[in-house]
């Protein structure tokens, strides 16, 4: 039996850490979903010309889609902790830090706080 290389766990944590948070705020549209495969296509190609980084997936695909949502539908995910109507642009978005490392988070920039790691948005949307 063939083992899973390193590089395939990785896509697929990142893709069902970031199809969970999708879920989490009932995002999981097909069409969504598809920009998860997109993204994970071509994270693969990344990690194929940079394999140290390998552990950056999860992030990287959980910002991709926030920016592919972004451009087509708005703002996702939506910041759970200042709540509609915060700020004077209204609901903001939560940001995926750190921008390029292990761990990823969601983390509201404008309270500084972290709300949940990258694939547990469930644990306070919900």
């Amino acid at each position: 039996m063939d083992t899973i290389s390193p590089l395939e766990q990785a896509l697929h944590k990142a893709r069902a850490l970031v199809l969970a948070d999708l879920k989490a705020v009932d995002a999981a549209d097909p069409d969504v979903v598809s920009l998860v495969e997109e993204s994970i296509t071509s994270r693969r190609w990344w990690v194929e010309q940079w394999p140290e980084g390998v552990e950056f997936v999860a992030g990287l695909v959980a910002q991709d889609v926030k920016d592919g949502l972004l451009e087509r539908y708005g703002r996702w995910p939506l910041c759970p902790v200042c709540g509609p109507g915060s700020g004077a642009e209204g609901p903001h978005a939560l940001d995926v830090e750190p921008e390029l490392g292990a761990d990823p988070h969601w983390v509201c920039s404008e309270a500084g706080v972290v709300v949940a790691p990258v694939g547990s948005l469930g644990t306070v949307t919900g």
